[in-house]
């Protein structure tokens, strides 16, 4: 495979290297799709571990040319694929330095810079959401991190007012957890439950309307049947649709019954910190515990989830890690790893606490009102198309589409999968279909910090264009 960039070697250290590439590479808005095969790749990676070292820039350039073209333009506006959000240069080049000093965040004694970066951090996001500021946060790897923490805090608290004491003696001997859920809950909330010991027989699914809403009166049926510890997680924008469930509701309802509520708000939570969608969220700051990313909205680089706790003390908890050689002085500051599982860890604050600042609390609310406002501007574009079918109402920044000349669903799938390949066709935008419902569908995810309602304008005529060459 051929080289896909070369510097002049005079002088260049391997971190010049990275830099000036990586400014390159940001700069020229490279390719959407990879070009290069599974099996290029492996040759490009391949061949056998060297028993000399390297010079550092040789390696970086064989680094540069063997992944470039295995690349995905996740950052692009362009990308709509998933809601993976961008990667703001500040926070990058904050992420660089997190890398250069090397610091191990998980106690205070080890990093007091990445613990007090981290602290400041936790708090203006808890200012920025409106969510309790006494509330306890981890910066962990995403939101399925986030919410196995919330979750694991939520098991233990929950175990301990009935009065098992989970430390002690584990699931083994405690009374049953039981776990509501929506039909339509995220992957990986059952991935999360799994790993804290919880099977079917402990999940009860409730039905969920055509929006992926919970369905409130079915859940209040739910949760009069069984005894002991219960939990319920919500959804604060629904994967494909953007929907938020009743959360003063579910609130309710988990007041009566004495239950948990978690918030699985991976990218909704942020609709709270612009005016112009904070209604839909109403309720939320009423649960207690949520779980976030920061890669996706907020568009810090990989990784940055957020577990936030409303009682810090199940939090600590849950994510104890307690032996004599690791220091908990009262005059230290924050120690990260008691809130995260993990004893090695980056020093994330940094970046979380460079992003935000580059933001700033109305660069946030712009982007998100910028985002809702493109959803919005495309279904408007589109929604008198004959033969589209706009499957959601559009609240947030997802829309969910389908193709359909009216001759049955196998037609309209076939049709759907045919404008994924003629969207992805000329590398200019990234799409992916999905099931849901029953029927193969076309996501749309506008999360790029540098999408804007021109580049929807742009795909809205594309889409149209190729719709009269596929449908006929």
């Amino acid at each position: 495979m051929k080289q896909i960039h070369s510097f002049p070697t005079l002088d260049r250290s391997p971190l010049t290297t990275a830099a000036v590439y990586a400014q390159d590479y940001r700069d020229r808005k490279s390719n959407l799709h990879p070009t290069a095969t599974l099996s290029e790749l492996r040759e490009s990676f391949g061949g056998d571990l060297p028993a000399r070292g390297q010079p550092g820039t040789e390696i970086i350039d064989e680094l540069i040319a063997a992944a470039e073209p295995g690349l995905v333009g996740n950052t692009q506006p362009g990308f709509h694929a998933w809601v993976m959000g961008g990667s703001h240069p500040v926070g990058v080049a904050a992420d660089w330095l997190t890398s250069i000093w090397g610091q191990n965040a998980a106690l205070y004694q080890g990093s007091p810079a990445a613990a007090t970066a981290e602290e400041v951090a936790c708090g203006w996001l808890l200012d920025i959401l409106d969510l309790p500021r006494t509330a306890s946060v981890g910066i962990t790897t995403g939101a399925t991190m986030a919410g196995f923490i919330g979750l694991a805090a939520a098991r233990d608290e929950m175990l301990r007012r009935d009065g098992h004491d989970f430390a002690e003696t584990g699931l083994q001997y405690a009374p049953p957890v039981t776990v509501f859920v929506s039909e339509e809950t995220h992957a990986s909330n059952l991935a999360a439950l799994r790993y804290l010991g919880f099977g079917s027989r402990n999940i009860v699914e409730v039905p969920a309307d055509d929006q992926g809403r919970m369905n409130v009166d079915a859940l209040s049926r739910l949760m009069a049947a069984p005894q002991g510890p219960k939990i319920v997680i919500a959804t604060a924008g629904h994967i494909n649709t953007g929907a938020f469930d009743d959360l003063n509701a579910l609130a309710d309802l988990a007041e009566e019954y004495g239950a948990w509520l978690h918030v699985d708000a991976a990218f909704g939570l942020w609709a709270r910190a612009s005016v112009s969608t904070r209604a839909m969220t109403e309720g939320i700051e009423r649960a207690d515990s949520w779980s976030t990313d920061g890669h996706k909205w907020l568009q810090i680089p990989f990784d940055a989830g957020f577990a936030i706790v409303r009682h810090e003390h199940a939090h600590r908890r849950a994510m104890d890690i307690t032996a004599s050689y690791l220091p908990n002085e009262p005059r230290d500051g924050r120690n990260a790893t008691s809130y995260n599982p993990e004893l090695s860890r980056r020093g994330r604050g940094f970046a979380v606490w460079a992003t935000m600042k580059a933001f700033g609390r109305d660069g946030i609310s712009d982007m998100v009102r910028n985002h809702c406002d493109c959803a919005s501007l495309l279904a408007h574009k589109l929604q008198h198309v004959r033969g589209i079918a706009i499957l959601n109402d559009v609240v947030l920044n997802q829309l969910v589409l389908s193709f359909d000349r009216g001759r049955g669903k196998t037609d309209a799938d076939r049709l759907t999968r045919a404008m994924e390949d003629a969207l992805n066709a000329d590398g200019r935008h990234f799409f992916r279909t999905a099931q849901w419902r029953g029927r193969c569908v076309l996501r749309v995810s506008i999360i790029s910090q540098d999408t804007g309602p021109l580049h929807m304008q742009e795909l809205a005529h594309k889409i149209i264009e190729l719709w009269h060459e596929i449908g006929g």
